[in-house]
């Protein structure tokens, strides 16, 4: 009987820390910035290649914002959590690519292995069957570009 309590407890402990990991990945007013050399959707939005600010836009970890430093480009758009086994030194964001299409997929705070992706859009998922229909790798390619 111990045993098991012992157990229990051990679980809930590593869930409650599993848990802050997440809360800390995306604090509320922490600002993830970067440059983005190329076009990209968010939510079937095309934005344009350029300097970009995400950060949260409530207390929920939910809900994102992407904003254009430099323009008046920017998206709200919602995610879910995601974890790697091993996390980044430096955060990052994650884009699908299918040939000279971008797509948002994750987001990662430095040094967390906790972060946020973004739900695959009805123009990736159109864009993944048109490939495989034709013959293409349908799978994407990740890119990885660091933020500051």
């Amino acid at each position: 009987m111990k045993r098991k309590v012992f157990t229990v407890m051990a679980t809930c402990c590593f869930l409650a820390l599993g848990g802050a990991a997440t809360a800390h990945a995306q604090l509320a007013g922490t600002t993830l910035r970067a440059m983005i050399p190329f076009d990209f959707s968010v939510r079937g939005k095309t934005l344009p290649a350029g300097e970009y600010e995400i950060k949260r836009i409530t207390m929920a970890p939910d809900g994102l914002i992407i904003s254009g430093v430099n323009n008046r480009e920017h998206e709200i758009f919602d995610t879910e959590p995601v974890s790697r086994w091993k996390a980044p030194n430096r955060g990052e964001i994650i884009f699908h690519r299918y040939g000279d299409s971008y797509f948002l997929s994750e987001v990662f705070a430095g040094g967390e292995q906790a972060g946020r992706e973004v739900p695959v859009s009805d123009q990736e998922k159109t864009l993944r069957r048109e490939m495989a229909s034709n013959g293409n790798k349908a799978e994407p390619e990740k890119v990885a570009i660091a933020v500051y």
